[in-house]
């Protein structure tokens, strides 16, 4: 029905993708894979069967070892000691108030989780905590992609943004998810984790991203 309209035809913003559920999702990803939350990371067994079937990663393929079958720990997953290091250092975090929820509130220890993330402390988690957190603990070349997506969402939603940045950001954020692409297995990339090679040229027609997303009116319906 919308493209029989008149101006259908020429309204360059045809869908205001939502950059904060955006964030979000690709925060949830990268943060639930990289720290083996089971049931919500993407590095599953179905996720290693693909691997064997369209990657050439040899290291990544499940292993038949006699009656069982052996899924070995990628690079991009930290070891329980390393989990256990991220989650006590979220635990003694303190922030500004009124800049996030009190993240040392939803982090469990014992169980090695994180509970009740608001979107908006996925987006403080997104560009401010990712670099810090993992940065001793991942392998320099994950880390350095994981700075790329972190400096790529930080920047589109800069108050301020001219032309030739946002064409640079409209560049690098497809070399950015292929550098994921080839970390991560095939089963990360979901809808979402591609939809920020987009988000350039809606900043560049729509304007800063400040004035189309949601994060006002949810606090509104919070308080």
């Amino acid at each position: 029905m919308f493209r029989e309209l008149p101006y259908w035809k020429t309204n360059l913003l045809r869908h205001n993708l939502d950059i904060m559920h955006i964030e979000k999702n690709v925060f949830e990803n990268i943060f639930n894979t990289i720290m083996d939350v089971k049931g919500k990371k993407k590095d599953n067994i179905k996720a290693r069967l693909d691997v064997a079937l369209f990657c050439n990663r040899k290291n990544m393929e499940l292993v038949c070892d006699r009656s069982r079958v052996v899924k070995a720990r990628a690079s991009f997953v930290l070891e329980k000691n390393a989990q256990l290091l991220v989650y006590k250092w979220l635990k003694s975090l303190c922030f500004p108030d009124g800049h996030a929820l009190i993240i040392s509130r939803l982090v469990n220890t014992e169980e090695c989780r994180l509970y009740g993330m608001k979107i908006h402390d996925c987006h403080v988690f997104m560009q401010t905590l990712i670099p810090l957190a993992f940065r001793d603990l991942l392998p320099k070349g994950i880390w350095d992609a994981l700075m790329e997506i972190n400096h790529f969402f930080r920047d589109i939603c800069s108050s301020k943004l001219n032309v030739d940045h946002i064409e640079r950001l409209e560049k690098n954020i497809v070399e950015t998810v292929c550098k994921l692409e080839m970390i991560f297995p095939s089963l990360f990339f979901d809808l979402m984790e591609h939809l920020p090679v987009h988000l350039s040229f809606k900043v560049k027609v729509g304007r800063p991203v400040q004035y189309r997303w949601m994060y006002s009116f949810e606090r509104l319906d919070i308080t």
